[in-house]
């Protein structure tokens, strides 16, 4: 398989406090984990940033560029809660919103047949019009936008394995019957969304709750036996994940249970839809994962799986 891999360095420029959990090692700890032999023929690309276009087809001028505005000079500012604006940090969610939109443009055209991109911050409890849970773009949502827009796609999966429910993809999502939006989650747990009645305009919404303990038997399960079959009943032209890998059992965020291997087997379950339905066309776009060693290894089981080992 050709698997891309997106980064840029100047997400380590978007800073936060201390012991806050969205941390610039994050990025590093996938790098690392990317640098063995078993990864020798990935695909290695910088990100680019977004264009005015690309993004307000989600989010309004306004918006963006009252984000633009509040990021200080200096120091750290919180605009929601633990959502933090630094001088970097503006630039480093253009770019994680541009890699959304590269990596639609490379699999659409069949350059490469899928990629993963390892962006900070993340997106999926981003609204067209607002910023929290550590997420000011919603790069999910840009990515289906610009296969429709760009590549004439006509319909778009979501598929978010992220512990927290991707509230801001389902809001902005929620009445258009062209995108489909499925997410398995932590029950309970912030932002307090994703109940299963949450089913969209026309069906389009898929939310699977999960309660606290589940192991990745339980999640694979969910997997094949509820959203798999929804995405391939769908027939997207595209399938975006959503790829959070904050549900293994040793993050501080979350309390499921799976490990690293579990990862693969998920993602190599996405593909097997994705090559009936779609032409094996996947987006990966990193969300939540804040073990860093969790993180680290997590990713590069999903990698390796898209990568077909």
């Amino acid at each position: 398989m050709r698997t891309l891999f997106l980064s840029h360095p100047r997400y380590r420029d978007h800073l936060a406090p201390e012991h806050h959990p969205e941390q610039p090692e994050r990025i590093a700890a996938i790098e690392r984990q990317l640098e063995g032999e078993a990864f020798q023929n990935l695909i290695r690309d910088m990100a680019r940033p977004v264009s005015d276009e690309e993004i307000q087809r989600v989010h309004p001028a306004g918006y963006v560029e009252h984000i633009r505005i509040q990021a200080p000079h200096d120091g750290l500012m919180s605009i929601s809660g633990d959502t933090i604006l630094s001088n970097g940090t503006y630039e480093a969610a253009r770019l994680a919103a541009g890699a959304a939109c590269l990596a639609v443009d490379e699999v659409m055209a069949g350059l490469v047949d899928n990629a993963f991109s390892a962006a900070r911050p993340p997106g999926h409890h981003a609204s067209a019009r607002q910023a929290m849970g550590f997420c000011f773009f919603n790069h999910a949502a840009i990515a289906a936008r610009h296969a429709q827009t760009a590549h004439g796609a006509e319909r778009v999966a979501i598929v978010d394995f992220d512990v927290h429910h991707g509230n801001g993809t389902q809001n902005i999502f929620y009445s258009d019957k062209t995108v489909f939006y499925a997410s398995i989650h932590q029950s309970h747990l912030f932002p307090g969304t994703g109940e299963a009645s949450e089913t969209g305009i026309d069906g389009n919404i898929l939310n699977v709750p999960l309660g606290a303990g589940a192991n990745g038997e339980v999640v694979l399960r969910a997997m094949a036996e509820a959203v798999l079959p929804a995405v391939d009943a769908f027939r997207p032209d595209l399938l975006v994940l959503s790829a959070g890998f904050d549900a293994h059992y040793r993050d501080p965020l979350g309390d499921l249970n799976l490990v690293e291997a579990d990862y693969g087997v998920l993602t190599r379950a996405v593909m097997e839809v994705a090559d009936r339905v779609c032409g094996g066309r996947i987006v990966s776009l990193l969300e939540g994962g804040y073990d860093i060693d969790a993180l680290g290894l997590s990713a590069a089981a999903h990698v390796a799986a898209l990568m077909g080992h």
